[in-house]
């Protein structure tokens, strides 16, 4: 019991903090029904703030909290509230594409002005030690950080139960107009509720960053992450919960990286044990019990295209002839083209889940990195590369298939959820072991041959993305294309029409991790090695939201998706300008969910309205409403 002492205390302080995250995020989720993806920017920029008050200006810590997270806080919780009542009225997918948009652009800002390098952060709470069990000492630190946890945890818990406030956040998701009723603005109610998740996210950023002893944006920015298992623990909506199930992850997560040492198998399960808590609980949890909180919206079917039959085909033929010539015009800026063309299948894959059946995966990437490593094994063995090539997307199936079966009983922000805790545990787990990328962690992946040249390996991309096109246009247009759309719009009117749902979504997925393994393996081609680093589980998130905003047709968004996600930084050149551009983006992807439903037409068309009466006045538009010839 000794040995395991000081991993304890160190997974207790730990835990503390994720509880901490954990109450702050469910606090926010149950009064506005956005699960905030972007939490952990909040944390990264308290932190930072922090550290920019107390290490390089040396004010005192006190200040400097007080600043960086009440101050601070409350500040951004007023404009999380507008950003969440912007949000509050589109579909499910949306809302995420909109949190995933704040992530992007609020951690861009920090490597702007920061960096992206990790930075000392000196811990300034007392390290003294109160006392010692076993020999082990427990600081002052530690009890300050788990006593913060518990008081928070109590103190939410009497306000909730007793006070007026409590009450009315308790009732502002399920009735807003009823609480109204009441005379209880939900508004003010929900900006409360906002304050204090944005004050929880900023003192677990600071915390934690001191329990690292490090600043760093991209480990601040997803300590939201470490905070999902937690979450899940307390259904999503118990507050003191969170911070149990917090406790219970940092103690496991020590425990299990103690054993670590002596069985080389759990070597990374101790990291990733809140993605494993995470997919676990939803999957046993019963169906009935995760229900999204907040309006469920329909997202807005694509409107019909402007365009004649004749004129589409027009432009088809103009981006086909455009694309051949391609290589021949862009000169050394051939491999930014040739990882964008790589990746037109994988965002064809995705498209099939996310538009054609109205499903959601946050781990496509962990599809494409198993197609690259069942696609460089295969090569090792000897075997042609046009056979290894579909071989690794035939291998890719069995992974679709068991995240199928969280999507059978699944869907909305819990399938997200979900998919993310997988493929953040299939990375940070399954990507290191010699069996997935080899002993030396790559693979050997070299082209085929006679097309070894960028010119050339071009034009396999360029074949390989016309082929999986003609796939998802023929799907489209089939009976399962009907059915997938139906899934999408309506499956309990499906289901009642005799439809078999748990065959549809088995076949979509399964479809769409082949598509994605395809595509990891012609993007492992790229570089004749491939392994684990090349396919960061996080990116998943990205491709969702550069999907979404590309557009609403699936062809056409696979094809601009990676030229925006690639080419466009790589022409930057500059990486401050790189930088720049992904705060735009993460301002145009909050833009795109929020205007989703047709706000933002709605809007231009009330202000043309206006114009036109400014110039012919309200008394020429009430006379031409007027009924023709008095008809009644």
């Amino acid at each position: 019991m000794k040995a395991f002492l000081p991993f304890l205390v160190f997974g207790i302080t730990s835990g503390a903090v994720y509880g901490i995250s954990a109450m702050g995020l469910v606090l926010t989720y149950k009064t506005s029904g956005l699960f905030n993806f972007g939490h952990g920017a909040v944390s990264a920029m308290a932190a930072f703030l922090f550290y920019t008050l107390h290490s390089q200006q040396g004010l005192p810590w006190p200040v400097a909290a007080l600043i960086a997270v009440v101050g601070f806080g409350v500040v951004i919780g007023l404009v999380l509230e507008r950003f969440a009542a912007a949000l509050a009225e589109v579909a499910v997918t949306y809302k995420i594409v909109g949190t995933i948009g704040l992530l992007v652009g609020v951690r861009a800002v920090i490597v702007l002005i920061y960096g992206e390098e990790a930075r000392v952060f000196a811990p300034f709470l007392p390290q003294a030690k109160v006392f010692s069990i076993q020999g082990v000492s427990v600081s002052v630190e530690n009890l300050i950080t788990l006593g913060l946890g518990v008081v928070a945890a109590a103190w939410l818990f009497v306000l909730f139960r007793t006070t007026r406030l409590g009450l009315a956040v308790r009732a502002v998701v399920d009735d807003a107009a009823l609480l109204d009723v009441t005379g209880e603005n939900p508004t003010r109610v929900r900006r409360h509720a906002w304050m204090l998740g944005s004050i929880f996210a900023a003192v677990s950023g600071v915390l934690f960053a001191s329990v690292q002893q490090q600043v760093q944006v991209d480990v601040l920015a997803l300590l939201i992450v470490q905070a999902f298992g937690a979450a899940a623990l307390a259904r999503f909506t118990s507050l003191p919960g969170a911070f149990a199930g917090g406790l219970a992850i940092g103690m496991a997560q020590a425990l299990i990286s103690k054993e670590a040492t002596r069985i080389p198998a759990l070597v990374g399960l101790d990291l990733n044990i809140p993605f494993l808590v995470l997919f676990i609980v939803l999957l046993v949890t019963p169906k009935g019990r995760l229900v999204d909180l907040g309006r469920q919206v329909k997202a807005r079917a694509a409107p019909p295209s402007r365009l004649s039959l004749r004129s589409r085909r027009t432009v088809s033929a103009l981006a086909l002839v455009f694309a051949l010539v391609l290589p021949h015009v862009v000169g050394a800026r051939l491999a930014l083209w040739n990882t964008a063309m790589s990746q037109v299948v994988l965002f064809l894959s995705l498209g099939l889940l996310v538009r054609l059946s109205g499903q959601i995966s946050l781990c496509h990437v962990g599809f494409a990195a198993v197609g690259a490593a069942a696609f460089g094994h295969l090569l090792t063995w000897g075997l042609p590369w046009p056979v290894a090539l579909v071989l690794a997307g035939v291998g890719t199936v069995p992974v679709g298939l068991l995240i199928a079966v969280p999507a059978i009983r699944l869907s909305g922000l819990y399938l997200g959820l979900a998919t993310l805790g997988f493929g953040i545990f299939l990375a940070q787990f399954f990507y290191t072991k010699s069996y997935v990328f080899g002993v030396g962690q790559q693979l050997a992946t070299p082209r085929p041959a006679g097309f070894t040249s960028d010119v050339r390996y071009y034009y396999v991309l360029l074949a390989l993305a016309l082929a999986g096109t003609l796939v998802v246009v023929v799907v489209e247009r089939s009976r399962l294309g009907r059915l997938l759309r139906g899934l999408g719009d309506a499956p309990v009117a499906l289901s009642t029409l005799g439809a078999n749902t748990n065959v549809s979504l088995v076949i979509v997925f399964c479809l769409s991790a082949a598509m994605a393994g395809i595509s990891g393996a012609a993007f492992a081609g790229l570089f004749g090695r491939v392994g684990g680093f090349s396919f960061p589980a996080t990116q998943s998130l990205t491709l969702l939201a550069v999907l979404v905003v590309a557009g609403p047709r699936i062809v056409p968004a696979a094809f601009l998706a990676p030229v925006l996600l690639f080419v466009v930084p790589g022409y930057a050149g500059n990486p401050h300008i790189a930088d720049a551009l992904q705060v735009g983006f993460g301002l145009t992807a909050v833009l795109v969910a929020a205007s989703s439903q047709g706000s933002l037409d709605a809007w231009f068309a009330r202000r043309a309205l206006q114009a036109r009466e400014r110039l012919v006045g309200p008394a020429a538009r009430t006379v031409s409403l007027q009924p023709v010839g008095g008809a009644r």
